[in-house]
């Protein structure tokens, strides 16, 4: 992979895209994790307004310290970035409690408040973007976007740009080394964080993510029947992630209502 023109290409094409849309740079939600350390550092680089902000929910320490050392160490290299924490969890926790009636016995509780996690950021996003002149920076890979569906829609799937979704997350990797992130965040065990039980994507997956690269590179030109043993097992993980997904990558349904019947 030739990383520098990646690297210069997406930088490029990040400051092209606020200059032409009259913004002043990105927001970005930092979590710890390899995705959204490598964005907000290619973000940095456009020399542009840049505003990281870690958005801890009942956060695993471990995670919450990843991304206020990223957060530090993005600031002393690039003058041009500012940080903020904003503790989300009293407004989950409020909204938890005002629910909870509806939720008693209802195996899908859990979910729905993983995802609710993951839309009170987008909204905090939204809220210092538009405060401030900025787009709100996307930080899902390929196979996240495009593969098996692993966001939240309306949640870390609202943004404004996306730019590292053509990449696969073995590729994120190969950017956070050559961007020469901290080493907690290039070792990170990828995770959403959106549990208070520790939850990895592999865990909650099924299958690593250099595994499921492998069969989103060959899927929809080899059928089940052709593979074997765990490569079989992936597939059929890889196909049902991405049937279920498949309304978060189109875009929304409209019906379309004959134009004699509205005369």
């Amino acid at each position: 992979m030739q990383t520098q023109k990646i690297i210069d290409h997406i930088v490029n094409w990040l400051k092209d895209y606020a200059v032409k849309a009259n913004v002043k740079g990105y927001v970005i939600g930092v979590s710890g994790g390899v995705d959204s350390g490598v964005v907000s550092t290619l973000c940095a680089m456009t020399g542009l307004d840049v505003l990281v902000i870690e958005m801890p929910i009942r956060q695993k320490p471990d995670q919450v310290n990843r991304a206020q050392e990223h957060i530090e160490h993005l600031k002393k290299r690039f003058p041009n970035v500012q940080g903020h924490t904003v503790n989300l969890t009293p407004v989950f926790e409020s909204f938890e409690g005002i629910v909870s009636d509806h939720a008693e016995g209802n195996a899908n509780n859990n979910l729905a408040l993983a995802n609710t996690r993951s839309r009170f950021r987008m909204l905090t996003l939204y809220y210092f973007g538009q405060l401030h002149g900025l787009l709100v920076c996307g930080t899902g890979n390929k196979v996240e976007d495009f593969g098996i569906g692993f966001y939240t829609k309306y949640g870390d799937g609202g943004v404004d740009v996306s730019p590292i979704a053509d990449l696969y997350k073995t590729e994120v990797y190969q950017l956070a080394r050559a961007l020469d992130l901290i080493e907690s965040i290039q070792n990170a065990i990828p995770t959403d964080g959106l549990w208070d039980a520790e939850r990895t994507d592999e865990d909650q997956i099924g299958a690593t993510y250099p595994e499921l690269e492998k069969i989103q590179k060959e899927y929809g030109t080899k059928a089940v029947e052709e593979y074997e043993g765990r490569d079989k097992e992936v597939f059929m993980i890889f196909d049902r992630m991405h049937k279920a997904a498949r309304h978060k990558m189109v875009p929304i349904p409209v019906c379309d209502i004959p134009e004699e019947w509205k005369q």
